[in-house]
C-alpha cells in the first residue's frame, strides 16, 4: 500500500486561486498513490487574526474584537462561495464555519470579562484557522470528484499538556492515526487533516507551535509508514541563499537531513529541526515543493545526499541580535564562570544562539536576541557582582545590530580550503568577522558581522563559494 503525506502551508491555502491549485494538485495525485493524506494550515493571516482578536478581547477592546471575528467570517463566506455552486454542500459548510465563528465569539466574550487569555485559551481559538480550512478544503475535494473527508487532528495526535508547544506522545498518537484513518483509506476516502492541532490525553485542544503544520505532516508519515512526505509551499524549493538578498540564488536539488536541520537553526525559512524528526527516525524522503509551480521538482531532502566535495550547500543569515560579552583577566583558571554566566542567561528565558570563548579564557561572548539583550546584561551584572567587585570580571557588555552569517554544506566536511575561501571573500570586501564558531559535525561555519556588512558578506560567500562551485 503506496501512501503519501501531503502539506499546504497558508499561502498555499490562503486564496480562491490558491485553494483550486492545492486541489488540483491532489487530484493528480490520487492517481499517482493509492492513498493521499492532506495536511492543510489556516489560510494565511488567519492565525494572525485569530490570536489579536483575543488579545483585544483581554484588552477590553470590544468592538475590536468583533470587528476582526467579522472579518474573519466574512472572508471564509466569500471562498466558500467562490469555491461552491449553491446547493446542500455548500449550505452545510456554511452552517459549519458559523459554529466555530460561534465559538471564537464564545471564546473572546469569555476573555473579554476575565480580562486574559490563558495558553490553553489561546491554544482553543489559535485551533479554529486549521479547523475552518480543512473542511473548506475537503468540501472543495468532494465537489472535485475526489471523495474527501475533515479530520481534526485532535482525534490523532495526542500530546502533553505544554499548551502552544505541545510535545506529541508517540505511542498514543501511533495507535490513534492507525484506528482513525486507516479505516479511511481503506474505504477510498482522502481525509484533510487539520495541521497544528493536537489534544491532550482527556481531549483538551493543544499545538504542536511553531512549524506545527510540518510537524503534523510528518507525524502522520510516521505513524502511518508512508512511502514519501510532500510539502507545498510558494517557492520552488529550498534556496542556496534569501533570493531577495541574492538575485543568484537557486533552488538545492537535493539535502541531507544534517543539512536541513543546520538551515533551519541557523535562520532559513524552511522546516524547523523538530517538525522533521519523525521522518528522519524511519528514513522517509521529505520533498519540498511549489504549489504554484508544481511541475518543478523542488528539494528531495533525505539521509543523504549528493553533495560533491567541497561544494556549500547555503547560507543562512539570522537578524536582530547583540553578542555579549563577558571579560576579564580574573576570569582565567576560575571554574563555574561559564556556568553561572549562562545560568544567568537561562533565567531571562533568552535563547542563546551561538557561543565563542576565547582559549586565555580571559572572555566569553555570545549572541542572543536584541530583544533580549538589556534583561540579560542586568541578569549577569547581579550574579558576577562579587567578580565586578574585585575586578575578577572587568565588565559585561553588549554590541547591538549584529547578525550572524552560517554557511552550510556536507560536502564542506573533510574538505581544505573551504572556510579560506570564505574568509578569503569577506577579506577582499573589507568585511570584519567579529566572531566565529564551527560546529564539531563540520557541517556549518558561523560566523558574527554588524548588520551593515551582513548584505555584502552574503553576497561575497555566494559569489565564491556557491556560484563559483555551481559552474
Amino acid at each position: 500500500m503506496s501512501i503519501l503525506t501531503t502539506k499546504f502551508g497558508g499561502t498555499s491555502v490562503g486564496s480562491v486561486e490558491a485553494l483550486q491549485q492545492a486541489a488540483a494538485i491532489i487530484q493528480d495525485q490520487t492517481h499517482n498513490w493509492e492513498h493521499v493524506v492532506v495536511v492543510v494550515s489556516a489560510m494565511s493571516g488567519v492565525t494572525n487574526a485569530l490570536l489579536a482578536s483575543a488579545k483585544a478581547a483581554a484588552e477590553g477592546d470590544e468592538k475590536g474584537y468583533t470587528t476582526t471575528i467579522d472579518d474573519i467570517h466574512y472572508r471564509h463566506q466569500e471562498t466558500i462561495r467562490a469555491l461552491l455552486p449553491k446547493g446542500d454542500a455548500r449550505t452545510t459548510l456554511e452552517t459549519k464555519i458559523s459554529k466555530f465563528i460561534q465559538d471564537l465569539r464564545t471564546f473572546c466574550h469569555s476573555i473579554h470579562v476575565m480580562g486574559e487569555v490563558t495558553p490553553r485559551g489561546t491554544d482553543s481559538i489559535a485551533s479554529l484557522g486549521e479547523r475552518m480550512n480543512a473542511r473548506v478544503f475537503a468540501a472543495l475535494l468532494d465537489s472535485s470528484g475526489t471523495p474527501s473527508i475533515a479530520v481534526d487532528a485532535t482525534e490523532l495526535i495526542v500530546t502533553d499538556d505544554h499548551f502552544m508547544d505541545a510535545a506529541p506522545l508517540m505511542d498514543l498518537t501511533r495507535a490513534r492515526i492507525q484506528k482513525n484513518l486507516l479505516p479511511l483509506l481503506e474505504k477510498g476516502l482522502t481525509p484533510v487533516v487539520t495541521g497544528f492541532v493536537s489534544a491532550t490525553k482527556t481531549g483538551i485542544t493543544t499545538t504542536l507551535g511553531r512549524g506545527g503544520s510540518d510537524y503534523t505532516s510528518a507525524i502522520l508519515g510516521d505513524c502511518l509508514d508512508a512511502d514519501e512526505v510532500w510539502t507545498y509551499t510558494d517557492v520552488d524549493g529550498v534556496m542556496t541563499a534569501d533570493p531577495r538578498i541574492v538575485p543568484a540564488a537557486r533552488v538545492v536539488p537535493e539535502l541531507s537531513y544534517s543539512e536541513v536541520s543546520e538551515m533551519a537553526y541557523f535562520g532559513a525559512k524552511v522546516l524547523h529541526p523538530k517538525t522533521i524528526r519523525p521522518i528522519i527516525e524511519r528514513g522517509i524522503p521529505l520533498w519540498v515543493k511549489n504549489t504554484f509551480n508544481p511541475s518543478f521538482p523542488g528539494t528531495r531532502i533525505a539521509k543523504e545526499s549528493n553533495t560533491k566535495a567541497g561544494m556549500v550547500t547555503a547560507i543562512t543569515t539570522i537578524r536582530n541580535l547583540s553578542i555579549v560579552n563577558v571579560e576579564g583577566r580574573g576570569m582565567l583558571g576560575v571554574p563555574g564562570i561559564a556556568a553561572r554566566t549562562f545560568a544567568a542567561v537561562a533565567r531571562e528565558g533568552a535563547s542563546v544562539l551561538m557561543i565563542s570563548q576565547s582559549s586565555s579564557e580571559q572572555s566569553i561572548c555570545f549572541i542572543i536576541p536584541t530583544e533580549s539583550a538589556a534583561g540579560v546584561l542586568r541578569s549577569i551584572e547581579e550574579e558576577m557582582a562579587l567578580e565586578l567587585m574585585r575586578r575578577d570580571i572587568d565588565r559585561i557588555w553588549a554590541q547591538e545590530d549584529v547578525e550572524i552569517l552560517t554557511v552550510i554544506g556536507s560536502g564542506m566536511r573533510d574538505t581544505p580550503g573551504v572556510s579560506a575561501r570564505v574568509f578569503g571573500a569577506l577579506g577582499r570586501e573589507n568585511i570584519n568577522v567579529i566572531a566565529i564558531a564551527q560546529g564539531s559535525s563540520e557541517f556549518s561555519i558561523s560566523m558574527v558581522v554588524t548588520a551593515e556588512d551582513a548584505t555584502r558578506a552574503v553576497q561575497a560567500i555566494h559569489a565564491e563559494v556557491v556560484e563559483k562551485n555551481g559552474k
